[in-house]
C-alpha cells in the first residue's frame, strides 16, 4: 500500500501517535502490511497520548502537520483542501520549534521545505529513518529491519552504478565531447527516483543510458553546434541509420555511434523479454527528441517569438518526460502523461529562464508568457507556479482514482515528477549545478549507509 493511500485515511487509534510512521520501502506490500509500517505498541500508544494531554501546542502542531500532507492530495474543484493548506503552513510556521521535540520539529522544518507527496519516495525513507531513530519510543525491532533493507538495497544500486561508470568512462565523452555535462550519476539517481525496486535493475540500466545520451544531446543543440550542424545532425537522427554517420562532423559522428549502440542494446534487452515491438516506440521517442530540440534551435535561428500555446506544445516534448515514458499508452499523451510535462517543464524553465537569457538561448515559458498577456516578470512566474500546482491537481486525480491502467505505469509517471520537484526545488537547477543540493541527496541514498549501531 502506498504512502498516498495510507496517509489518506484516518489512522487508527493507537497509531495516532506524535510522529508520522512511514515504511522505508513498499515493493513488497504482502510482507509489509499497514500495521508493521507503525511502531505504536499499546503501551506506548497510552503513553503518547497522556503527552497530547499535557501538552496541548504539541497537539496542534501534529494536527497542523496531518493536514499538510493530506492536502497536497487535492484535486480540482477542491477548495476547502487548499484553504486548510494555507492555513495549516500559516501554523506551522508560527508555532515554535523549541517547544516541540526533536524528531517532530525535525519533521515539520522538513515539510515545510518539501511535502511528502511531490518527495522522491527513495530519499523520504532514508530521511524519515534517522527522525524515526530520534523517536525515544520507536521499535528498535522494525528500525534494524528498515536499516538493513535500505542498505541492502543501497549495496546493489552501487553495483549498477559502478558498471554504468565503466560503460560511461569507455564512451570518452569528456575528452571528445567537453563542452557536455558530465552527469552520470545524477542520471542514476533521477532514474533511481523512478525505478528503486530491486527487480528493475535492466529498467535502471536502460533508463540511465538513455537520460545520460539525452543531456548530452540537449548539450549539442543547446550549447555548441551551429544551426546548420544541427540541421545535418537532426536528419541523421531521423533516418536512424549507421551508414549517414560520415555525413556528420567528427565530434558528432562519436555521440551519432553511441546513441545508436545504446539502443541496440535496448533491442537486445527487450527480445530477451519477448518485448521486441517497445524499440520502435523507444526510437521514435529519441527522434521525437530531437525535432523539439531542433524546433527550439530554429526559433533562436529566425529569431522567432513564440506565443505561450506554440511553445508549449514543442516545449512539452523538449522536456525529455515523454521520452523517458516509453510505452506504447504512453505515446497516447493521456492526462497524467500531460500533467506531468506540464510540472516538468514549467519547473525547469522557472529555475533556467534568468541563466539562460544571459546567454544566446530560445524563449523560456516566462518570456513567453509575459509577452502575450502583458504581464511582469514576477506576474509571470506567479501565474505558471499556478499552473504547476493545477497540474498537480490533475495528477492526483490520475493518480489516486480508479483507472484500467496498471498501476506501476502510474507510479512511474509520478515519480518521474516528484524527482523534477526536488531537482527544480527553490528555483534552483540542481541537475546542472549537483554542488549546491543535489550532491547532499546522492551522498544520502547512494553512498553512505545507513549506520546499524
Amino acid at each position: 500500500m502506498s504512502l498516498e493511500t495510507s496517509a489518506n485515511r484516518p489512522l487508527p487509534a493507537k497509531e495516532n501517535s506524535q510522529m508520522v510512521e512511514r515504511r522505508s520501502v513498499d515493493y513488497h506490500p504482502s510482507l509489509w502490511e499497514d500495521y508493521l509500517a507503525k511502531y505504536s505498541a499499546p503501551s506506548n500508544s497510552m503513553n503518547k497520548k497522556k503527552q497530547f494531554k499535557d501538552r496541548p501546542w504539541a497537539n496542534e502542531c501534529f494536527m497542523h502537520f496531518r493536514s499538510e500532507i493530506n492536502t497536497h492530495l487535492s484535486v480540482h474543484g477542491e477548495d476547502v483542501l487548499d484553504q486548510a493548506l494555507s492555513f495549516s503552513l500559516k501554523h506551522l510556521e508560527s508555532i515554535d520549534k523549541e517547544q516541540l521535540s526533536p524528531p517532530l520539529a525535525a519533521q515539520v522544518q522538513h515539510a515545510s521545505k518539501q511535502t511528502i507527496r511531490r518527495g522522491v519516495p527513495r530519499l523520504e525513507a532514508r530521511r524519515y529513518i534517522s527522525m524515526y531513530e530520534a523517536e525515544p519510543l520507536h521499535n528498535k525491532v522494525l528500525l534494524s529491519l528498515a536499516k538493513l533493507d535500505f542498505n541492502h538495497l543501497q549495496k546493489q544500486h552501487q553495483e549498477e552504478l559502478f558498471d554504468l561508470a565503466r560503460w560511461w568512462m569507455g564512451l570518452d565523452f569528456k575528452s571528445k565531447l567537453p563542452f557536455a555535462r558530465d552527469r552520470l550519476v545524477e542520471g542514476y539517481f533521477w532514474i533511481l527516483g523512478v525505478h528503486f525496486e530491486p527487480e528493475l535493475a535492466p529498467v535502471r540500466r536502460m533508463m540511465t543510458k538513455v537520460i545520460a545520451m539525452t543531456s548530452v544531446l540537449d548539450d549539442i543543440y543547446d550549447v555548441y553546434c551551429t544551426y546548420k550542424e544541427l540541421e545535418l545532425f537532426t536528419r541523421a537522427v531521423q533516418r536512424w541509420d549507421i551508414d549517414c554517420i560520415n555525413e556528420l562532423p567528427e565530434y558528432m559522428q562519436v555521440f551519432y555511434k553511441a546513441l545508436i549502440d545504446v539502443y541496440v542494446e535496448i533491442g537486445e534487452k527487450l527480445a530477451c523479454t519477448g518485448r521486441s515491438y517497445g524499440l520502435d516506440y523507444a526510437k521514435e521517442a529519441m527522434k521525437r527528441q530531437a525535432r523539439s530540440y531542433f524546433a527550439e534551435a530554429k526559433w533562436l535561428h529566425q529569431q522567432h517569438k513564440p506565443t505561450m500555446d506554440e511553445y508549449m506544445s514543442v516545449a512539452l516534448v523538449s522536456s525529455g518526460y515523454p521520452l523517458l515514458a516509453i510505452t506504447s499508452f504512453l505515446f497516447n499523451d493521456p492526462k497524467i502523461l500531460k500533467a506531468s510535462t506540464v510540472i516538468c517543464r514549467l519547473m525547469d524553465d522557472l529555475a533556467t529562464h534568468k541563466f539562460e537569457q544571459g546567454r544566446e538561448h530560445a524563449d523560456s515559458a516566462v518570456q513567453c508568457y509575459l509577452k502575450q498577456y502583458n504581464v511582469t516578470e514576477q506576474e509571470a512566474e506567479n501565474d505558471l507556479r499556478k499552473q504547476v500546482d493545477d497540474a498537480w491537481k490533475d495528477l492526483n486525480e490520475e493518480s489516486l482514482c480508479p483507472t484500467a491502467v496498471a498501476k506501476p505505469l502510474l507510479m512511474g509517471i509520478l515519480n518521474l515528477t516528484r524527482v523534477m520537484d526536488v531537482l527544480y526545488k527553490d528555483g534552483g537547477d540542481h541537475y546542472t549545478n549537483p554542488h549546491i543540493m543535489l550532491k547532499d541527496y546522492i551522498r544520502l541514498v547512494l553512498m553512505d549507509p545507513v549506520q546499524t549501531f
